[in-house]
């Protein structure tokens, strides 16, 4: 059984707490939140942007309970440290955690900024335990599928890659940008690492967007620059009106089908079309959340490192990002 302690009782967390419920090999034993409510498992004032329901209260039963996150990271009985703080938090946990030689996964984006990103990979990097950044994104049923599809050649080079992720704005400390990094920090950053995670770390990036929100780039579209894919281009914002929601879609243009994906449609979200026909693929229902921190848990049993995502692929994604956020300021391309 490996056992959690959950750092950050907010949206994520909640989220990450109702996914270890539905992985038989997993147990929360503790949780840690500045706010001694969340701290005891209330949920009642937590927002979300996915339509999952979520937990109100937490089940508390045998967890404990702490508003200091270094006392959760000294109890005997956490194997994991689950960091869901918000994001410039993430560092000083990453590294106690670490220092501590538990296994860590840590939401993302990793860091605020790929400088202290980097300092958290050496430090995961020379540790006893594992850590994997949840980028769910890479696990997510229909996208994990596009993945499989690309690497097996199935339909083909890829001719053309469109994401998108839109919603309207968040509410809380999303809203403050030197806390979240905005819409293309903390929302477009999903695609941007999903783009590198089909096709690599691109040869450079030119974007367009706005602030509106945050202080920080709250809409953006980037078209990312390879020489072997023709067109590869991403829109990620939350600055949509409110009531517009949540949404998040692909398309993918191969040689010889295009497969698309669009959460709007449900249980219908992902079709490939080929040779004038539509087809319909079953993808599981779980999220990609559940997905990954499985996974996490199987790598930990088997005592195998995660590879789907690394440390230092969550740096790069930043990485990326700060050079798409200086596109959009400067209105030039980046090289990488």
């Amino acid at each position: 059984m490996v056992r959690v302690g959950l750092v950050g009782v907010g949206f994520m967390g909640r989220t990450h707490f109702d996914a270890y419920a539905n992985i038989p090999n997993t147990q929360v034993t503790a949780l840690a939140d500045i706010d001694p409510h969340r701290a005891k498992g209330d949920m009642s004032t937590v927002w979300g942007n996915l339509p999952t329901g979520g937990t109100s209260q937490l089940p508390m039963d045998g967890v404990a309970s702490t508003t200091d996150y270094k006392e959760l990271v000294a109890m005997d009985d956490v194997d994991v440290i689950d960091i869901c703080v918000q994001t410039p938090g993430h560092k000083d946990v990453a590294l106690a955690a670490t220092k501590a030689g538990k296994h860590v996964v840590c939401e993302k984006p990793l860091a605020r900024t790929s400088s202290d990103a980097r300092q958290i990979a050496t430090a995961a990097n020379q540790s006893e335990g594992y850590f994997m950044p949840a980028m769910c994104i890479r696990f997510w049923p229909g996208w994990s599928w596009a993945k499989e599809v690309l690497d097996n050649g199935r339909f083909g080079k890829v001719l053309a890659a469109n994401f998108r992720r839109v919603s309207d704005p968040p509410p809380g400390w999303y809203q403050d940008g030197a806390l979240s990094g905005g819409a293309a920090l903390d929302l477009h950053l999903h695609d941007t690492d999903f783009v590198q995670y089909l096709f690599g770390v691109p040869n450079g990036v030119s974007s367009h967007g706005y602030v509106k929100h945050t202080g920080e780039v709250d809409h953006l579209v980037t078209t990312y620059l390879y020489d072997d894919v023709p067109l590869v281009v991403a829109e990620g914002g939350w600055a949509m009106s409110g009531g517009f929601g949540f949404t998040m879609r692909y398309t993918i243009n191969f040689e010889n089908a295009t497969i698309d994906y669009n959460l709007d449609r449900g249980d219908e979200a992902l079709v490939i079309h080929q040779g004038g026909n539509t087809e319909v693929i079953t993808i599981e229902s779980k999220s990609g959340q559940e997905v990954e921190l499985a996974y996490f848990a199987d790598c930990i049993e088997k005592g195998e490192p995660p590879s789907v995502v690394t440390v230092d692929d969550a740096v790069a994604a930043i990485r990326i990002v700060e050079a798409e956020v200086q596109s959009v300021r400067t209105g030039a391309p980046v090289t990488m």
